[in-house]
């Protein structure tokens, strides 16, 4: 499959793109990286994990994952993560790098169907429009004095496509009709509303729009705020293919980058208050879509962030889903703030009565732990007035303060408890020392049971490679780096490797190093078309080699090879013999030379 795109993308155009866009650079926009060594290692995007194994390695240009094994390079990651052909990636980083590419790719398939590439465009068309009508005419006056009032700037608006869809029966289906749409696609999409005299219209009409754009800025749904007593009051596209609720985070496309820099992440509930967030200067914000923070959602965000401000309204409601998101974020792993904000309040308000500083200094900044939040918000389920009660509460902060590892953490809040409640620190900290104990026990138990069971999976799947297997990996992995050590194996070996897929890696890389003399994994990759193939040559570039590696080392490995290759050449002859005498059914005769297999096996063994 790649191979055939490589015909019609020019070779010299696909090597320009990837070394325009560091491999770094574009996995971390998905994935939080750190640095360790050579490499940066993050949780891998591809499968559920708590530690970090997936690697990322900026000298090959390569990435691969030691839990779940997938592999590649800048094109190959897009492609598992984006789900995008390999056209679209090449296009996706051509563009961003600013490198024209050739017309012929531009007009190659997509990953996504016609029917949503369709849906998708007329979208944009929309989104185009409700901005147009905002901003320029008389039907969008209604929604930009809306908007003034709620002191939305014209740069926002600008930011953030805002629109409004005038409240005329049959403008919106008129337009795309014009532009060549079919009605029946725009029903099933949403975006039109089928009504009983089989007429269409607009679900969105009289309401300010917010466009609802995927993690890539494409506009995949529409969000539409009454403004004339319309119930409901905020109204949200069905859900598609192209829109899920629970798998999308409004203006996730652009705060991320806000995110990575500030190293946290500030979620809202509403649109409205990312919007007066983002104008008052804190852009590292994205919120929900009307529904519960989904742990898919939650797990997104571990991608890219540690630590995660919630920041819902200061009220029951929110109150409620603050501690459910946190508890959420909590599981996944992030490290949980609660953001400060006045009781009765929600963001958006708080910034336009007290403005952008005091929103910064007095909400986000100064913002809860996760255990200062849990502890008042547990206050509610007891009379701390009544002694029962206020011993039952203590009980149970104890068990929350037994699961920080921080001793300087616990013994923060222990004070807090001592003072607030006349006990002694000495007590509780006894009392947390039981605590901990029991959940090391348990621990260990639930250790013990689990690696009991695994047992016999766990020793089949670290069964050593025979020696000759290893040689051959490791000189495979000298070869992908330096030309010279290739040339010295194919006048020595050729492609007399053991194992079959060596022999194929072999084959590829002499040919590679004869049209490009220049060592470079990212770009032989893109020359296999065979997946396990790529995968294999990626788990071997990820060995690791010594630099300036001597002659003595790759001869030791060329040597272990033709050993292992002349033994199996001995023995070749008396396997095809057995092999015979068990299609003849003779298994006496099969059984004879079998013996025979074995001592020269043992004499092979005891001459090394």
């Amino acid at each position: 499959m790649v191979v055939e795109m490589l015909k019609k993308i020019p070779e010299d155009v696909i090597e320009s793109v990837r070394k325009a866009n560091d491999i770094v650079d574009v996995v971390g926009e998905h994935v939080q990286l750190k640095k360790q060594g050579r490499n940066h290692f993050g949780l891998c995007p591809f499968h559920g994990e708590q530690t970090p194994s997936f690697s990322v390695t900026q000298e090959k240009q390569i990435f691969y994952c030691f839990g779940c094994k997938k592999g590649g390079n800048v094109f190959t990651f897009l492609m598992e993560s984006e789900d995008y052909s390999f056209i679209e990636a090449v296009s996706f980083l051509a563009e961003k790098s600013g490198i024209e590419l050739p017309q012929v790719a531009r007009k190659q398939e997509t990953a996504l169907s016609q029917e949503n590439e369709t849906i998708l465009s007329a979208h944009e068309w929309l989104t185009k429009l409700y901005h147009h009508l905002l901003k320029y005419t008389k039907d969008g006056k209604d929604g930009y004095h809306y908007l003034e009032e709620r002191d939305i700037k014209e740069e926002s608006i600008d930011q953030f496509q805002l629109g409004f869809a005038p409240n005329v029966k049959y403008f919106t289906a008129d337009f795309l009709e014009k532009k060549g749409f079919h009605q029946q696609l725009l029903v099933k999409s949403g975006l039109l509303t089928l009504q009983q005299d089989n007429n269409v219209t607009d679900p969105f009409r009289g309401r300010v729009i917010f466009p609802i754009r995927n993690h890539l800025g494409k506009t995949v749904a529409f969000g539409g705020r009454a403004i004339a007593g319309q119930e409901p009051k905020y109204l949200n596209s069905s859900e598609s293919d192209l829109f899920q609720k629970s798998r999308i985070l409004y203006n996730f496309d652009i705060a991320k980058r806000h995110i990575r820099k500030e190293s946290e992440a500030v979620l809202f509930e509403g649109q409205m208050d990312v919007i007066s967030a983002y104008q008052a200067g804190v852009k590292n914000v994205i919120a929900t879509l009307g529904t519960a923070l989904s742990e898919y959602q939650a797990k997104l965000l571990k991608r890219y962030v540690d630590t995660v401000i919630i920041c819902y309204d200061a009220d029951h409601a929110g109150n409620e889903a603050t501690f459910k998101a946190a508890t959420l974020l909590t599981k996944v792993g992030c490290q949980v703030k609660v953001a400060n904000l006045t009781k009765g309040m929600d963001p958006d308000s708080f910034i336009r009565e007290h403005g952008a500083d005091a929103f910064e200094n007095e909400v986000i900044k100064p913002s809860d732990t996760y255990i200062s939040f849990y502890m008042k918000y547990m206050r509610k389920d007891y009379n701390l007035s009544v002694e029962g009660d206020r011993i039952e509460y203590i009980q149970q902060m104890l068990k929350q303060l037994a699961l920080i590892d921080s001793s300087v953490e616990r013994e923060h809040y222990l004070k807090d408890l001592s003072e607030k409640y006349d006990l002694s620190i000495e007590t509780l900290q006894d009392e947390i020392l039981v605590l901990r104990q029991q959940r090391e026990n348990h621990k260990d138990k639930s250790q013990q049971i689990r690696y009991t069971k695994r047992a016999p999976r766990t020793r089949q799947s670290k069964k050593l490679l025979p020696a000759f297997q290893n040689a051959e990996r490791q000189l495979l992995a000298y070869m992908l780096q330096d030309k010279g050590i290739t040339d010295r194996v194919q006048k020595e070996i050729g492609i007399s490797f053991n194992l079959d897929i060596h022999k194929v890696i072999a084959t590829y890389l002499y040919a590679f190093y004869e049209e490009d003399p220049h060592p470079n994994v990212s770009k032989f990759i893109e020359r296999l078309d065979d997946d396990e193939l790529q995968q294999v040559v990626i788990e071997i570039a990820m060995l690791h080699v010594i630099e300036d590696t001597n002659e003595e080392v790759i001869t030791d490995y060329i040597q272990m090879i033709q050993a292992t290759t002349k033994d199996t050449l001995r023995i070749k002859p008396f396997r095809d013999q057995q092999r015979l005498a068990e299609q003849q059914n003779d298994p006496i005769k099969a059984a004879e030379i079998a013996m025979q297999i074995i001592e020269i096996e043992r004499q092979l063994k005891s001459t090394k």
